[in-house]
């Protein structure tokens, strides 16, 4: 019987948890009074162990609270019954989107939004990278610390684009980004 209680109350917090984990915390406190699973006060701790764990909140919780009740079957039972609802949702929208893809006139509107956000996405960096390395006050004033780090980006990126004939992958982008801020500005 705890596995059909488990998995009902979790499937119910998956099902009506609106607004991210923070709105949900209210309708897993009913579930788990009203099954006397927890304590207010193992539960206002469990929300602090969440918070500070990877992953969602609610899945922690219902993982721990499922494991608590009823071991490694329960954890999972609890954690399978959180995530349905929304797995299932993304399935209908994901058979939805593909038909929908395939309609002629939504590929039209597509082919034409896609330079917008290009643009869009230019325009954002375009701003970012020169309010970044130009002061634009009373007396402009280029800031050659910043523009230092924007030209060996660049210069890191055209290398590995002409010289590799390759991509240079986000991550390491980021870290070569933090490398230089760290040599630049000091640590």
């Amino acid at each position: 019987m705890i596995y059909l209680d488990l998995f009902l109350g979790f499937l119910r917090v998956g099902c009506f948890a609106f607004g991210g984990a923070y709105g949900a915390i209210p309708l897993i406190r009913e579930v788990v009074h009203s099954n006397g699973w927890l304590t207010d006060e193992a539960l206002t701790y469990m929300i602090a162990v969440s918070e500070s764990t990877p992953g969602p909140i609610m899945v922690n919780l219902a993982t721990y609270v499922g494991s608590r009740q009823a071991g490694f079957p329960g954890a999972v039972l609890a954690t399978t019954a959180v995530v349905l609802p929304s797995f299932a949702v993304i399935l209908l929208v994901m058979v939805i989107l593909r038909a929908l893809l395939q309609n002629r006139y939504v590929q039209a509107v597509l082919r034409g939004v896609k330079p917008c956000i290009i643009g869009i996405i230019l325009a954002t960096g375009v701003h970012m990278l020169v309010s970044s390395c130009v002061s634009l006050t009373e007396i402009p004033a280029v800031n050659g610390r910043s523009a230092v780090i924007a030209a060996a980006l660049a210069g890191s990126i055209l290398t590995v684009r002409i010289g590799f004939g390759k991509k240079f992958a986000p991550v390491p982008l980021i870290i070569l980004s933090a490398v230089l801020g760290m040599v630049v500005y000091g640590i």
